[in-house]
């Protein structure tokens, strides 16, 4: 049950930094802002609390079969985000050079 939870918790964090990711095609965090949309934290918020309360409240624990994650397990967990966040950075960063004329080229 701890491996079906930490997957489960995993998939739930992936989707935070995809949330991020998502906001704009080609702008970086740096120029969309971090809380420049309200309900988008919103919704993570209510994500992160929901999943919180699957996993560690003993009656949905029963129903949807889930066990309380250790710390170690938690930590490994909460970098999730920031990988997919930061490989969809590097990925809008590569394409903003790319689109960029270079040097050579201007007129």
């Amino acid at each position: 049950m701890t491996a079906t939870t930490a997957t489960f918790a995993g998939l739930v964090t992936c989707q935070v930094g995809t949330a991020f990711a998502a906001r704009a095609d080609h702008a970086s965090l740096r120029e969309v802002g971090l809380t420049s949309n309200p309900l988008l934290l919103g919704g993570i918020a209510f994500e992160l609390a929901f999943t919180a309360a699957l996993i560690y409240v003993p009656a949905p624990q029963d129903l949807f079969g889930t066990a309380a994650l250790p710390v170690d397990v938690l930590a490994i967990i909460a970098v999730f985000p920031f990988v997919v966040r930061g490989t969809d950075e590097l990925r809008r960063w590569a394409a903003r050079r790319q689109a960029a004329p270079s040097p050579a080229t201007r007129p």
